[in-house]
């Protein structure tokens, strides 16, 4: 069975197949695309031009299916089962298609909903704040839900000409979701007001009047809604954006699991104070993962009742995923770490292997659930942009390197196409093989390098051996009093090089203001980064600033081999 990657560079949009041995075949197109995405079935491929959007159906081979005049696109997402196509659009740009729901007054709409089998718009919203702006499908798409301010909407797929079937009104409702499964259960919150504790609520879609289950919870002004596979448990992940006991710099969050049958609800307990980095579900839906903590981070599995069933050793990680069919699952540290990752089996939680993948911008499992790829993207390093398709096993399989790289995906497929086997599937060959390790000595601070009294302290236990300091840092020709006792009878005087060791202790000094210098550009860099991501406008000198932290890295990792750290 075929796997297909589709990613987007400065050459173009380039489609890579597993039976091709991932060579590429580069689409062209009058004006260079600005995005893509796969739908979820992976029967389309849309793709994002500065005039319009182009529809293609993806199999058995890329054939376009629908254009749409459309311009200024923000955000566009599909509907579960790959039917339609929503699209949203700066406010104020002008929709060319529009469908007007009865009971609505007429007015701009820059958020449209296509079904993919006509070509035609279904329905159409003014969406002014880019914040909650598309419909949620039930899983079968035979119902889809819009929020409104303090009402809920719902559309029946058949009669979207007739407007919405229900309007259900929710005071201080700030968010939904509705679940995967047979049963469509929605999933609203209502944060914290005027004293009283936010809350999350689960409804069935067929009465949204009486809750089956409620949870109520402090210290909640956004929640993210995590469904098991089968829509019969939820996770709600909550943030602040302060954390008042100041703790965290990124605010406060917890984790809370609710059933759909009400029978059961609690908060998830840690053991280790810290944010929450990421959860995750098998596909079993079963037993969920958690990263938490401060660095090193701890990483815990929870089984259907949120009880502790296996801890990880400590590491700084902060993505955990399960490969698709739960076989196997990776614990990575991406964004300010180093991008190492640990691939471990389910069953026996055997590490099978650590991965480095330093710089990665992204990292997902192939459908085949035996390969994970890496991606350095271009809106976060300007160099070294690429991807990487590495074996479970740790082999580096295929790699591909371009100037500029802005988004790479796999084309979604069903992991019951590659059934589950009794053993693992061999090793594969590499692209080329893993570098040796470098042997790393002891980790010596700078100023107990520059004098033999430091040593005393850092190295006693070579001192006591009558072994002379072997920090690079210290002068190696030179005496420590009373480390030697001098021998009985005559002796011949140790040959002495009083004119090298001056040479010696300057490039030691050098090399140490070199790495003072760099070390404190990086953290001027680290603090730029941060200002970057909370959304604060930058000169263009400081963001030249912040590119050349990787060329800051390598110049540091070189002087510490010089200096045998």
């Amino acid at each position: 069975m075929t796997t297909q990657i589709c990613f987007l560079s400065n050459s173009g949009l380039n489609i890579l197949n597993s039976s091709d041995q991932f060579k590429g075949n580069t689409l062209t197109f009058e004006k260079d695309p600005k995005n893509f995405k796969y739908s979820p079935n992976g029967n389309f491929l849309v793709v994002i031009l500065n005039s319009s959007v182009q529809v293609y159906a993806a199999r058995p081979t890329l054939t376009l299916a629908h254009e749409f005049d459309i311009t200024n696109i923000i955000d566009f997402s599909f509907s579960p089962k790959d039917n339609y196509l929503s699209i949203l659009t700066r406010y104020g740009n002008e929709i060319l298609i529009q469908v007007k729901p009865k009971g609505e007054e007429e007015q701009h709409k820059n958020m449209t909903v296509w079904d993919l089998r006509t070509g035609e718009s279904v329905l159409s919203f003014t969406q002014k704040v880019p914040d909650g702006w598309n419909v949620e499908w039930t899983e079968d798409e035979s119902f889809c839900a819009k929020l409104f301010t303090q009402e809920l909407r719902i559309y029946d797929s058949k009669k979207f000409a007739k407007g919405p079937s229900q309007k259900v009104k929710f005071e201080n409702i700030s968010s939904f979701s509705i679940s995967p499964g047979k049963r469509p259960i929605v999933a609203a919150f209502f944060p914290e007001k005027k004293g009283s504790p936010g809350a999350c609520r689960l409804y069935d879609l067929t009465n949204l009047n009486t809750p089956l289950s409620q949870k109520s919870f402090y210290r909640a002004e956004t929640v993210t809604f995590h469904w098991n596979s089968i829509g019969t448990n939820v996770l709600i992940f909550t943030h602040t954006d302060v954390d008042k006991t100041g703790q965290s710099y990124y605010g406060e969050t917890s984790l809370y699991y609710l059933s759909i049958t009400g029978n059961f609800d609690c908060r998830v307990e840690f053991d280790h104070p810290g944010p929450i980095h990421d959860v995750a579900w098998s596909p079993n839906a079963k037993e969920f993962i958690v990263t938490y903590g401060t660095m090193p981070s701890k990483t815990t599995l929870f089984d259907h009742r949120a009880s502790p069933i296996y801890h990880l050793e400590k590491a700084p990680r902060n993505t955990v995923k399960y490969s698709p069919t739960g076989r196997f699952f990776f614990v990575a540290g991406f964004g300010n770490l180093a991008g190492d990752m640990d691939v471990y089996e389910r069953k026996s939680f055997k590490k099978v292997a650590s991965i480095a993948a330093s710089n990665s911008s992204a990292c997902e499992w192939s459908p085949d659930g035996r390969h994970i790829m890496t991606s350095i993207l271009y809106r976060r390093l300007k160099v070294d942009n690429g991807l990487k398709i590495w074996h479970y096993s740790g082999v580096l399989t295929h790699e591909v390197e371009t100037k500029e790289m802005y988004l790479v995906a796999w084309r979604p497929e069903s992991a019951s196409l590659w059934p589950e086997r009794n053993a693992n599937s061999p090793i594969p060959q590499g692209v080329k093989p893993p570098a040796p390790a470098k042997a790393v000595g002891k980790y010596i601070p700078p100023g107990a390098r520059r004098s033999a009294n430091s040593a005393s302290i850092y190295n006693r236990d070579e001192i006591d051996k009558g072994v002379s300091p072997s920090s690079p840092g210290l002068s190696r020709g030179r005496s420590i009093p009373g480390l030697n006792k001098p021998q009985s009878g005559k002796q011949k005087p140790a040959q002495q090089t009083p004119q090298a060791q001056p040479a010696v202790n300057s490039r030691q000094a050098e090399l140490e203001k070199k790495v003072k210098n760099i070390n404190k550009k990086l953290k001027q860099i680290e603090e730029l980064k941060l200002k970057r991501d909370s959304g604060a406008k930058m000169e263009l000198t400081q963001l030249s600033k912040i590119d050349t932290e990787p060329a800051l890295h390598k110049e540091l990792n070189e002087l510490f081999a010089e200096l045998k750290i």
